[in-house]
């Protein structure tokens, strides 16, 4: 037991320490960058570094309701151009997959399967799950996976910032729900993402919280959001998740992928650029909630920052989950052709 809760508790003091520290000096989506680079920094000096799964749940589905508690009455109106949206996601999505495997099967030797699966924005799990079951080299398609998405975390919040000239609203909303309320939500948003995780749905956590949390305010059952502190927490918690996974990495396979993992990450940025681009000019959207809806990284980490940048949690949220159930369709596909 004890050997258990060492590795724990000295990932959230770290990712603890990190968040704060990063949120102090002004970094944005600090919370989240800052717990993933000291849990990282403890990963890569060989330290056993790892979260429970009841924690990490919790994490997901506490910033899954904050998510959610931005539905309001308004959704509606904004589903025509919200469609729009999403065809132009699907697209980036395609090009994003044959342009990445192209340029690791010319640029670095790769085979189609294990390009393909490396090149797949935004579904590590099922990436390295389908190439664990024979289809590719599931070592190279976890290194870039992981590549892909910590590097998209560090980059995409200043990004967004500096591309966009309309000021960006952080924080949360002013309303904040009351402590029954929220620990029944957080409570049947874990039970519920326990089952969706048994019958295998990605993210499941975090789809329940927003499921759960959209319909009691769309419903005028539950108003307001999170507390900010417990939102900070979740943050934290999921920067920690993000960094722990480094502990899986080699100095071997940083060598062998680096540069291929440079490729595909900064191929999956250009592309998710254009199209988000392209998508803010059709709908009129802001620009910098169009990018970190398209942005190729993984649901929880860039539902968070999008979270913790003010912009609309509901749009963001729907993007992100739209890309999973969009990939699982599109990637066994192109693993075919």
């Amino acid at each position: 037991m004890i050997g258990g809760l060492a590795p724990a508790a000295a990932t959230l003091a770290a990712g603890l320490t990190g968040a704060a520290l990063a949120a102090l000096i002004g970094v944005p989506a600090g919370a989240l960058i800052g717990s993933t680079l000291a849990v990282g920094a403890l990963a890569t000096s060989r330290i056993q570094v790892g979260l429970p799964v009841w924690l990490r749940n919790l994490a997901f589905g506490t910033i899954g309701v904050s998510l959610g508690s931005g539905v309001d009455e308004r959704l509606l109106d904004q589903l025509g151009a919200w469609g729009i949206s999403l065809a132009i996601l699907t697209v980036s999505l395609i090009a994003t997959i044959i342009t990445g495997r192209q340029i690791l099967m010319s640029g670095f030797g790769l085979d189609k399967q294990t390009a393909t699966l490396a090149s797949s924005p935004g579904t590590m799990s099922n990436a390295i799950a389908i190439a664990a079951e024979g289809r590719g080299d599931a070592t190279a398609v976890m290194f870039l996976q992981l590549m892909r998405l910590l590097v998209l975390v560090f980059a995409v919040p200043p990004l967004a910032m500096a591309l966009d000239s309309a000021p960006l609203e952080t924080g949360v909303a002013p309303q904040t729900m009351s402590v029954p309320v929220l620990g029944g939500l957080l409570a049947l948003t874990l039970a519920a993402g326990t089952l969706g995780s048994r019958l295998g749905v990605p993210a499941a956590s975090l789809l329940a919280g927003v499921i759960l949390s959209a319909a009691g305010h769309a419903t005028g059952l539950v108003h307001g959001a999170a507390p900010a502190l417990l939102i900070f927490l979740a943050f934290a918690t999921t920067g920690a998740v993000l960094g722990s996974r480094l502990s899986r990495v080699s100095t071997a396979q940083m060598k062998r992928y680096a540069a291929a993992g440079a490729a595909c990450v900064g191929t999956a940025l250009v592309v998710s650029l254009a199209f988000a681009f392209l998508a803010a000019q059709v709908t009129g959207l802001p620009f910098s909630q169009v990018w970190i809806a398209y942005a190729p990284g993984g649901v929880e980490a860039m539902a968070a920052i999008g979270l913790s940048l003010g912009l609309d949690p509901a749009y963001v949220a729907v993007h992100h989950f739209a890309r999973i159930f969009a990939l699982i369709l599109i990637v066994p596909i192109a693993l075919k052709l």
